[in-house]
């Protein structure tokens, strides 16, 4: 080999060197192998061209810095801990008295060491089996025992399950009240009814986006928020312990009728301030779908408005005043004029025109007993009743007994409402009887929108305040359930999270929440007629006497040989066929009979003590017989 091949050259002269040398071999020797060196080559170039193409990019430390500087904002921006002042020994007891557990019936109480409010004061709808109870208040029993520290009752909005307790409550215990304009003026109108007109004295209309202090111990600002009903608010509850956001009923609806979307802002920015805790809507938490805005009934309301040939009686609830509104707008489109049938209706109605919530020509308004003498393609009725209420106005239509109103057959019945829980029934069978009255019923799907969020809309409720603890609240426990999911899914821990039901009292602090105790809850059952109570034993007698029926027993009893002057009188009600009636009172006779025989010495000088043995042994003989407890009320005369 020569000489230069020896040596050993630098990396620099490598290359060259050794490609020449190749070349070389490989013509002085044309027998070598060539693919071998070509293949050689090729893979040495494949494999520098790998190294470089997997080499790792180089750093940017000066991005990997910001890169950990953003995570630590997201983590402060996130992380309620970060924003509460966790050095506070401060707490608030928040402690449902209804609303959960049923639909309806809300009221909450919210309480320091010194001081306490209250949010809503609402009334809920009976069982079928309450017989001759129309609404039911919440029991205030813990009202009572805390009414020295309530300082006032604070008012989200104007529902009947959010409202109507409040003149039960002030005929007995009276409070400051504070509200937006429309929720006072319907409770002032309940105040009216109930002859209370002088506790209109307690109302303190408030102004949304202004803290108002209340008491010593409670900032609160009202928030606009849309709902079913016009003037609804969302509240931000400030304490020592720190900020409660209660929601009320809302859905987020970015094209309102009036306008006034939801103010986000407010609640995003107490959001970046820090909330301790988030009381939030939970009624349609199962709704994967974003809510319709009120607006989308319209389109359905002009077409079939558009179809109807003879008169339209349109039924929606009577505090859904937008809805009311854009179906009067579309019947005077179509040349109608306007008959409002049914007192809460008219009343919600025109408290809206009164404050100026709405605007409507005052002539285009007919009187009910106007309407059988107009052409019936020119009129719109706008009635009560979409829930099949037997007293409602619509009801009374259907079934022929209205003083103003008779079904035909060219009249187009328009439901613009979704049943609520336990409505089925009745709203059934006023559907049929519409029906055999000949007339059409319109109940489709898109003239009819809900007034509560949906899961995505609970999902920005959530992100927006971003709360270290949560309490769903409105709703049945299925509801309450579901959005504690959705919560846990936008990042609130589930030891964070507590399910209420009504008594139950939770404490909240910086740095805990956990139930304390429990409280007595219930209900009053009221009779609307009077707008009196009904007493607890009254109702159960009722049910008894629906489900067992009744048996009364009249003996005359010798004082001198405790025997039977007479045959006993026996009357039943609900447990035989009248057919039976005298088998059955011979049988009753033959129990007294063997009673006298057997009965205590000396017990015949104690009426009522015979009275209540006779009454074990006729309850305890029937149940044998027929495995029923029928209210049994024997009467024994002593002669």
């Amino acid at each position: 080999m020569p000489e230069q091949n020896n040596k050993k050259p630098n990396n620099n002269q490598n290359r060259r060197p050794n490609n020449q040398n190749r070349n070389r071999n490989a013509k002085s020797n044309p027998n070598a192998p060539q693919s071998r060196n070509n293949a050689n080559s090729g893979a040495n170039s494949n494999n520098n061209r790998n190294r470089r193409r997997n080499a790792p990019a180089p750093i940017d430390t000066t991005l990997k810095e910001f890169v950990t500087k953003n995570q630590d904002i997201h983590k402060q921006r996130l992380n309620p801990h970060y924003k509460l002042n966790l050095n506070s020994t401060d707490k608030v007891r928040i402690t449902p008295l209804g609303g959960l557990g049923e639909i309806g019936g809300n009221i909450t109480v919210f309480e320091t060491e010194k001081e306490a409010i209250l949010i809503d004061v609402g009334m809920s709808f009976p069982d079928e089996d309450m017989h001759g109870v129309d609404i039911l208040v919440p029991d205030f029993s813990y009202i009572r025992e805390i009414r020295n520290k309530i300082v006032a009752v604070i008012i989200t909005h104007a529902h009947e399950d959010h409202i109507g307790a409040v003149p039960y409550l002030f005929k007995e215990m009276q409070f400051p009240i504070y509200g937006t304009p429309l929720p006072l003026a319907m409770i002032g109108n309940k105040f009216d009814e109930h002859h209370l007109k002088e506790f209109r004295r307690y109302f303190n209309p408030v102004e949304k986006r202004k803290v108002y202090e209340i008491g010593n111990d409670f900032k609160i600002e009202w928030m606009h928020m849309t709902h079913s009903i016009i003037d609804s608010s969302s509240l931000a509850i400030t304490t020592d312990a720190g900020t409660i956001i209660h929601t009320g009923d809302f859905k987020i609806d970015h094209t309102p009728v009036d306008g006034y979307t939801a103010d986000l802002h407010r609640l995003a920015s107490y959001g970046e301030k820090g909330v301790l805790c988030l009381l939030s809507d939970s009624t349609n938490s199962y709704n994967t779908t974003p809510t319709p805005s009120e607006l989308t009934v319209a389109p359905g309301f002009d077409r079939i408005f558009a179809k109807a040939e003879g008169r339209i009686i349109m039924s929606t609830f009577s505090s859904n005043i937008h809805r009311v509104y854009q179906a009067i707008q579309y019947g005077i489109k179509h040349g109608r004029k306007v008959c409002v049938i049914g007192r809460s209706m008219e009343r919600n109605l025109e408290v809206c025109m009164q404050y100026d919530y709405i605007k409507l020509p005052k002539n285009i308004f007919v009187d009910a007993d106007e309407v059988t003498r107009m052409n019936d393609k020119d009129v719109l009725i706008v009635t009560t009743g979409s829930q099949g209420e037997p007293s409602s106005a619509l009801f009374r239509m259907s079934i022929g007994e209205h003083r103003h109103i008779k079904i035909k057959p060219t009249d187009l019945i328009v439901l613009s409402a979704r049943a609520i829980p336990g409505n089925e029934g009745s709203i059934s069978a006023m559907l049929n009887h519409l029906q055999r009255a000949g007339a059409k019923v319109a109940a489709d799907r898109d003239i009819h929108v809900s007034g509560h969020a949906s899961m995505e809309e609970q999902k920005l409720m959530l992100r927006l305040v971003n709360p270290k603890f949560f309490l769903p609240v409105h709703g049945e426990y299925n509801h309450i359930m579901k959005h504690k999911e959705t919560a846990i899914m936008c990042g609130v821990p589930e030891r964070n999270i507590l399910l209420m039901n009504d008594g139950d009292c939770i404490e909240v602090g910086p740095k805990f929440m956990r139930k304390a105790k429990t409280v007595k809850t219930g209900k009053t059952y009221i009779d609307n007629q009077n707008n009196h109570q009904i007493e607890d034993d009254i109702v159960m007698d009722r049910q008894k006497l629906a489900q067992e029926g009744i048996v009364m027993i009249i003996a005359q009893v010798n004082e001198s040989n405790s025997k039977m002057i007479a045959k006993p009188r026996v009357t039943t009600f609900g447990l035989v066929a009248d057919k039976q009636d005298k088998a059955f009172a011979l049988e009753m006779e033959d129990v007294l009979e063997h009673f006298l025989i057997n009965m205590k010495e000396g017990l015949i000088q104690n009426p009522r003590a015979l009275e209540n043995d006779l009454r074990q042994v006729v309850r305890k003989h029937i149940y044998r017989k027929m495995k029923k407890y029928p209210l049994i009320v024997p009467t024994v005369f002593i002669m």
